[in-house]
């Protein structure tokens, strides 16, 4: 048997640790195209920021691929997949044959149509090489835009401003956080970033950027009308599912590759896992991409260990962003933004002053979303109740809920027995 995997970020560990469990000896090779080993993802900020260096990226130490047995092909383009002969093709025309195949190529930036995009002193923000390319022309930079107030932008500004960076978020939303918090969330973090010196364009973008003329960025207007003066444009919107390989494949797409509840996609021995998957979600009862680092890991893990033959099903993917900014802890957990007229119950607690803010989401008897921002304590509860689905019928548990109180001894006892399942655990 033969293991290969297109790409090397979590996801690829989980599927290494995975197809280990069950497969010792068969090859593995791991092929990618950066060059560094894997590494955190939501390290690379702290890494601009000058506040971790190169080893405190790793994911795993340096001697796990030897340990696990795994080949690496780093720096390695795969510019085609043949299904019907099973086998990839690499930049430099090698051809590497493969038994069972796992897609993680995770996403790539998304990129708007803005005049004046093209050419020097535009970045991204979502690998290494693009926090390494910033950590190189920081020192030179007086100021910047980021277009992007989501969690990948807020990260990129905090990162250079904490640099001497003088930085300006742009968002098109009404307000920053949009698709991962709510209004109320939204709100204390712009206020928490505006008051360490940040500035904040929220409801409208970049309309053009401004050039002199040698091509060096001079500043930016924005659709409001307002112009600022930068010397460089990050562009951090987001990312958007790496399915180039994919298609090319004939396999069979939506916004991500398509795969059933044990990560196969349509065609057989290939797999997909990661932020190019597009998997199932308990909540929502439908497939759909989330790109977070825990659901990764858990697709990458049940997806190896049915490379190796075991019949895993996906429990499915969870919402859950854990993030902080200059001191305030934030996560959202499940569904915080849920439609209105479709049977949900919201329960806020905001305290402005304090900077603490809780909400809660239920539909019927079930918790399925929760927004916590200054006080984070209950987090782990609150996640348990909406990843397990533990009924709240009990007008006691729920009031408990609402005020904070609720203690994991308040859970059934077939739930104890599935949370503490090491391979269920919330990773």
């Amino acid at each position: 048997m033969k293991y290969v995997i297109i790409g090397n970020g979590v996801s690829s560990i989980g599927a290494i640790e995975g197809i280990r469990k069950i497969d010792k000896q068969s090859e593995i090779l791991v092929i990618s195209e950066e060059g560094f080993l894997t590494y955190g993802r939501p390290l690379i900020s702290y890494f601009l920021a000058g506040k971790v260096g190169d080893e405190r990226l790793a994911l795993r130490s340096s001697d796990f691929y030897s340990k696990n047995n795994v080949q690496t092909m780093l720096g390695s383009k795969v510019i085609e997949i043949l299904p019907e002969e099973k086998k990839i093709v690499v930049k430099d025309k090698q051809e590497v044959s493969y038994d069972k195949l796992l897609i993680a190529t995770g996403g790539t930036p998304f990129c708007p149509p803005i005049k004046g995009l093209e050419g020097d002193g535009i970045y991204f923000f979502t690998t290494l090489n693009h926090a390494k390319q910033l950590d190189a022309v920081c020192p030179k930079l007086k100021k910047v835009v980021v277009i992007g107030g989501g969690l990948i932008g807020l990260k990129a500004a905090e990162s250079l401003f904490d640099r001497g960076v003088k930085v300006s978020i742009v968002e098109l939303a009404p307000r920053v956080l949009s698709s991962a918090f709510d209004e109320v969330a939204g709100k204390i973090v712009a206020n928490r970033l505006t008051s360490v010196g940040l500035s904040i364009f929220c409801g409208t973008t970049v309309k053009e950027i401004q050039r002199d003329d040698a091509g060096k960025v001079k500043g930016v207007f924005l659709e409001n009308g307002t112009y600022l003066e930068v010397d460089a444009v990050i562009v951090a919107i987001g990312v958007v599912p790496n399915i180039e390989l994919a298609q090319k494949a004939g396999l069979e797409i939506n916004r991500g590759i398509l795969v059933d509840k044990f990560l196969t996609t349509s065609k057989d021995d290939i797999f997909a896992a990661g932020d190019v998957a597009e998997a199932w979600d308990k909540l929502i009862n439908d497939n759909r991409v989330i790109p977070i680092w825990p659901n990764a890991y858990a697709q990458g893990y049940a997806a190896g260990q049915n490379m190796a033959g075991a019949k895993r099903e996906y429990e499915g993917g969870l919402p859950m962003n854990s993030i902080g900014f200059y001191g305030l802890p934030t996560i959202s957990i499940g569904l915080v933004n849920p439609p209105e007229g479709k049977g949900f119950q919201i329960e806020m607690m905001v305290d402005e002053e304090r900077e603490v803010y809780r909400k809660l989401v239920f539909k019927g008897d079930y918790l399925v979303g929760c927004v916590l921002v200054g006080d984070i304590d209950m987090a782990g509860r609150y996640a348990g109740y909406i990843r397990f689905q533990i009924p709240v019928k009990d007008l006691n548990l729920k009031n408990n809920l609402k005020q904070n109180k609720a203690t994991y001894l308040d859970w059934p006892e077939e739930v104890f027995q599935q949370f503490w399942n090491k391979d269920a655990r919330i990773r």
